[in-house]
């Protein structure tokens, strides 16, 4: 029987700089925890921002800390399609090429000139996990999510190892919708 893994859904979010954190909520603003997140070190903070595209705006956008080295917006094609953005469907961190947005919180707003994103559908997994699994970092393999009335087995998920990650697959609102997750949910990878 193949291992079974949690499949968690990412809302929308932002990753911010620490200049850009400064800009948004004041000088010296540092981050304050919500909520712990399933990978270590990784939490949703109590900061809020809005995104302003050329179409609309989406308020209250949660921060996830801790603060990086580029900023970066995370949205579901639809929540793209909302603020009248082409968001390119990207692995964390890799914004090269991807429209930009305006960021605005209580004490300033911060324009990108790129850095948003529909993250590509991706497993979290230790290496030791992706020796369990019969995986390598940056396969791409298809997971099978059994849900009631919707299971689905969705193609092209990215796997990221490391030591530093838990063993869990992430999927945006629009993937997590068209599966109607909800509740605990696993997946295993199908050949």
């Amino acid at each position: 029987m193949a291992k079974k893994f949690i499949v968690e859904t990412s809302a929308r979010h932002v990753h911010v700089t620490k200049e850009d954190l400064e800009k948004l909520f004041g000088a010296g603003y540092e981050l304050t925890v919500k909520k712990e997140l399933s990978q270590p070190g990784q939490f949703a903070s109590n900061e809020k921002v809005d995104l302003v595209g050329p179409k609309k705006t989406i308020p209250g956008v949660s921060i996830l800390g801790p603060v990086r080295p580029a900023s970066q917006v995370e949205v579901s094609l639809t929540d793209a399609r909302t603020l009248g953005v082409d968001a390119l469907v990207r692995e964390s961190g890799d914004i090269d090429g991807t429209c930009g947005i305006k960021l605005v919180g209580p004490k300033g707003e911060v324009e990108l000139t790129k850095g948003v994103i529909a993250a590509k559908r991706h497993i979290h997994a230790t290496p030791e996990d992706a020796a369990e699994l019969g995986v390598a970092d940056k396969d791409i393999v298809s997971v099978k999510v059994e849900t009631q009335g919707r299971s689905l087995v969705f193609g092209d998920v990215v796997v990221r190892v490391s030591p530093k990650f838990k063993l869990a697959m992430h999927i945006d609102t629009d993937e997590s919708n068209a599966a109607a997750c909800k509740g605990m949910v696993e997946g295993e990878i199908v050949k």
